[in-house]
């Protein structure tokens, strides 16, 4: 498993880090298995982990703790904050308040002292950034945390944190953590370029498209109860026809190419130089280690080209695989003023 540095860092992460999105009530509840697959995947060659605190309302965590007992100066460990995780007004965010609380209760979870990157799920539109990172840097300064990340953030916000870190002597995010596979390469025209700018690591999520580019899913077939497309994780649970003419086609250059569609999209994502790891998000064993396969694959640049006639560079089969609405194109925001 090829490593690389994480931005600027000097870290150095695996080029797949596990997710752990479907370990719990979201995906596979059973926890042995789960520990198990991250044991599978660290012993393949895997030293990168991410979760988040949402992810079956902190079940993932509790696993993902459970899992590094032993073996935690081996890994870097990966979470988030900032969605919903309770019936107060206050248990989300970027307030300061909620940062602090929010890290104390993933660390309790995770049953470790500190947390190698922790990242902010998505953008607040209400609290200020400067607030939000000056609680981030309090607690690096604390040793609570040892880098920052963002996750799905526009480029317009990478470039503001950015800005607001060096003007208000914050820490700063050094990764970003956006949604790409070949199917949605929309990041490709202002994100990535923005990344390397300012020399921060990419860790992508959905590199298989919600399961869209492992080919289970065809034309007139529903998708199947608790998967990622079934819960519209990303891509158009109506399956939209643009997506099946792009699978059906990729299917082609991945057979020309004695490669599965799976290892065909992964390898694909980890090739664009601002790429620096692939979040592989198995459910079961056996996806794990059929994802785990892919970490020897490189693209010529036949193939490469190829997958560019499909699916054009920056472009994006569902336009709302991020799921962050601009706040500027809500209707208040472009044409109504408040009574």
């Amino acid at each position: 498993m090829e490593l690389r540095s994480l931005g600027r860092t000097g870290l150095k992460v695996s080029q797949h880090c596990i997710g752990a999105m479907m370990f719990g009530a979201w995906g596979n509840p059973d926890h042995d298995a789960c520990v198990g697959m991250i044991h599978r995947a660290l012993n393949g060659g895997v030293n990168f982990v991410d979760t988040a605190d949402m992810y079956a309302q902190g079940e993932s965590e509790q696993i993902v703790g459970k899992a590094l007992k032993g073996r935690r100066d081996d890994v870097v460990l990966a979470t988030k904050f900032w969605n919903t995780m309770g019936e107060f007004p206050n248990q989300r965010g970027g307030s300061k308040r909620w940062v602090h609380q929010a890290v104390e209760d993933s660390l309790r979870r995770l049953d470790t002292d500190y947390i190698d990157l922790y990242q902010m799920h998505r953008p607040d539109t209400e609290a200020e950034l400067d607030e939000t990172l000056g609680a981030l840097s309090d607690l690096v300064h604390q040793g609570k945390v040892r880098y920052l990340g963002s996750s799905t953030f526009p480029a317009e916000t990478i470039v503001e944190a950015q800005w607001v870190a060096e003007r208000r002597n914050r820490e700063r995010f050094v990764c970003e953590q956006p949604p790409y596979s070949i199917l949605n390469r929309g990041i490709e025209r202002a994100v990535l370029p923005t990344c390397q700018r300012y020399g921060m690591g990419v860790i992508v999520w959905s590199p298989l498209a919600s399961g869209m580019l492992t080919g289970k899913y065809r034309r007139g077939q529903k998708a199947a109860r608790g998967s990622r497309l079934n819960r519209s994780f990303g891509a158009n649970p109506e399956f939209d026809e643009r997506m099946y003419t792009a699978v059906d086609a990729l299917d082609g250059v991945a057979a020309a190419s004695g490669l599965t569609l799976t290892h065909l999209a992964i390898a694909w994502t980890v090739e664009h130089p601002a790429v620096t790891s692939a979040i592989i998000g198995p459910k079961t064993p056996e996806q794990l280690d059929d994802l785990l396969g892919a970490a020897d694959v490189r693209l010529s640049s036949d193939v490469l080209d190829a997958i560019d006639e499909i699916v054009a560079p920056g472009t994006d089969t569902d336009p709302g695989v991020a799921f962050v609405p601009s706040a500027a194109m809500t209707p208040t925001a472009r044409r109504r003023r408040a009574p």
